[in-house]
């Protein structure tokens, strides 16, 4: 460096020093890359996480087991147990000293329909395949929508019953029977015994948000408690049934016979607590429109793999199903997340 302060290299060029806008800009993009880095490792943990949640789903729930592959896993309630018992404990990590004025009585009413829409979405899978229930499942914006307009007198946008619409459309495409199997004294709509639950669960989705929307509007709500205090109830719950109905010797008898089972379990809810983890963190660092349109994209994912790792085929008119329900999601995450007074109670 010279007597004026320039910088002189060995090859004999010199540079001027950097202003401290150049310094700003600089020190901007080292910000910028260690947010990318972030994201990517946020998105990339829920897309991982939840990819090995399906595999782990779909492995126990529609599994063959027995040398002639006639066994079926049929335990829904220690399934579920077995997932809330651990959200229970990496929600108590996370909850850490905060507390909340909650009565206990809205956490316990909250946890039940929360746990009835799990259970019965998961005991939909001994009835339809892998991918229509995750398809069923990514339609929460519906019954959330009904339930909003009926019970606590909101008013919506337009646009958001355009791309409920959507979904609706897309779901209807996709359960639609071809002329041949309607042909055979079938309705050309596939409604059974899954798609009962299924819906069954959405209901229940649906119930389960207008109670947490009341819990936040009235009480001083902590989302790691409400985490916590849901699934505890509903760990609490499952016990109490498990041992009532008998189900808790039957399962003990099963993965017994069949031990590899519990490792596909404990894969299941470890990855369900941490895929929690990584959807707290990214509302938390990146707010929730970017979380909404990273959650979408992994349940397109997780469809995916379930094609092309266990087979679930599906026909061109599937495909288009599922890509107006996925288009109608991503603009709906979009468009909610807007700052417009659409969503008011009256």
């Amino acid at each position: 460096m010279d007597e004026n302060g320039r910088i002189i290299v060995e090859h004999g060029h010199e540079h001027p020093p950097r202003s401290d806008r150049e310094h700003e800009h600089i020190g901007a993009l080292h910000v910028d890359w260690r947010q990318a880095v972030n994201l990517i490792f946020c998105a990339g943990g829920i897309l991982v996480c939840y990819l090995w949640f399906g595999i782990a789903q779909e492995s126990i729930t529609k599994g063959k087991y027995g040398p002639d592959g006639k066994d079926r896993f049929t335990f829904t309630q220690a399934l579920v147990f077995v997932q809330c018992a651990v959200n229970t404990g990496f929600a108590y990590a996370l909850r850490g000293k905060t507390r909340d004025n909650v009565p206990v009585k809205m956490y316990a009413f909250v946890a039940m329909s929360y746990l009835l829409a799990m259970m019965a979405s998961n005991h939909a899978l001994q009835y339809i395949p892998y991918p229509t229930q995750v398809l069923a499942k990514s339609c929460k914006p519906i019954p959330i929508l009904i339930f909003g307009v009926l019970f606590a007198a909101k008013k919506y946008h337009w646009k958001k019953y355009v791309f409920v619409l959507m979904i609706v459309v897309g779901v209807a495409i996709f359960l639609y029977k071809d002329k041949a199997g309607a042909s055979r004294g079938r309705s050309i709509f596939s409604f059974g015994l899954g798609e009962f639950f299924l819906l069954f669960s959405l209901a229940m989705d649906g119930t389960t948000g207008a109670i947490q929307d009341t819990i936040r509007h009235h009480y001083k709500a902590n989302a790691h408690s409400m985490m916590y205090h849901m699934n505890l109830f509903s760990t609490i719950y499952l016990l109490f049934g498990l041992m009532t109905s008998g189900e808790l010797a039957k399962f003990s008898y099963f993965v017994n016979i069949y031990p590899s089972v519990i490792t596909n379990m404990l894969l299941l809810a470890v990855t369900s607590a941490l895929g929690q983890y990584f959807i707290f963190k990214t509302v938390a660092e990146f707010g929730p429109l970017t979380c909404s349109i990273v959650t979408t994209t992994r349940k397109l994912f997780t469809m995916l793999g379930s094609v092309i790792l266990f087979g679930n085929a599906l026909s061109q008119r599937q495909m288009l199903g599922t890509v107006i329900v996925f288009t109608g999601l991503l603009l709906d995450a979009v468009e909610s997340k807007k700052k417009r007074p659409a969503a008011k109670s009256s």
